[in-house]
């Protein structure tokens, strides 16, 4: 793996030189767009909107347009701006993880200590495995400001970016249902069928399922032969059969779709 950020941790006066790490990687197919004629490949390209020629990444920059004109950014500009947050991942609290909403939750990442930081590094990761607390932290990636939080997982320390408060849509614009009336045998039904499903969460259990039930059709199609087309039409339950498809899904020995 290729670190994609180094710095360190700031934790309190201690700064622990780490490395980050992806933790996650797409299992989706690598699908290529074609031209359906002849099926080349489609290439995008760099073009200057005003001649038209196409543009090398080292001639390249980015700009913010202030005033009708573009203001010109540098690599050094964007360190400038906060050096010590494009290096540093400050801790600024220390939080119990359950409380941390997971609509907050993006990215995985691995952090790996850098020279010099095996025992720092050691040294935080059991802390907060034996204080049962995660680290919220904030740092700079790519040229934007990330919240963050900082957990043990086993013998590694991991980082997953924050969504910050604002960046949640309010659901006040959904039209969501009030006052339905639910009858104490629908509710009771309702928890014996989850209680029925309840077990311990795991994550090996679930595949990309689609993905690899496309890949069985591009083979068919690779070999020649047509695949069937299974077209599925949703039943929706009406509120008068919500009891009666209740009591089949708890007599039935399969989860309900």
């Amino acid at each position: 793996m290729r670190a994609i950020w180094s710095g360190s941790i700031g934790f309190g006066l201690v700064n622990i030189p780490v490395k980050l790490f992806s933790a996650s990687q797409s299992s989706r197919l690598n699908l290529d767009m074609l031209d359906r004629r002849d099926h080349s490949r489609i290439r995008y390209q760099r073009v200057n909107e005003n001649t038209g020629k196409e543009v090398d990444w080292d001639d390249i920059v980015k700009g913010y347009m202030l005033d009708d004109e573009y203001v010109i950014l540098e690599e050094a500009d964007f360190e400038e701006a906060s050096p010590e947050k494009s290096k540093i991942i400050d801790i600024k609290d220390f939080v119990k993880e359950s409380e941390i909403d997971s609509m907050y939750f993006e990215a995985p990442y691995y952090v790996e200590p850098d020279k010099g930081g095996q025992k720092p590094y050691s040294l935080f990761l059991k802390a907060l495995e034996k204080s049962g607390k995660a680290g919220i932290a904030s740092f700079v990636m790519r040229t934007s400001e990330s919240l963050a939080v900082l957990r043990p997982k086993g013998d590694t320390l991991v980082l997953n970016k924050l969504r910050f408060e604002e960046e949640l849509r309010s659901p006040e614009d959904l039209n969501l249902p009030e006052k339905v009336k639910v009858s104490k045998a629908e509710m009771d039904m309702a928890l014996e069928l989850i209680d029925r499903y309840t077990t311990k969460f795991d994550i090996s259990k679930f595949k990309d399922e689609y993905s690899h039930d496309l890949m069985k059709i591009i083979k068919a199609k690779a070999s020649g032969k047509r695949p069937a087309i299974r077209k599925l039409k949703v039943q929706k339950t009406k509120s008068d059969d919500l009891l009666k498809q209740l009591k089949a899904s708890l007599k039935s020995g399969k989860k309900a779709s």
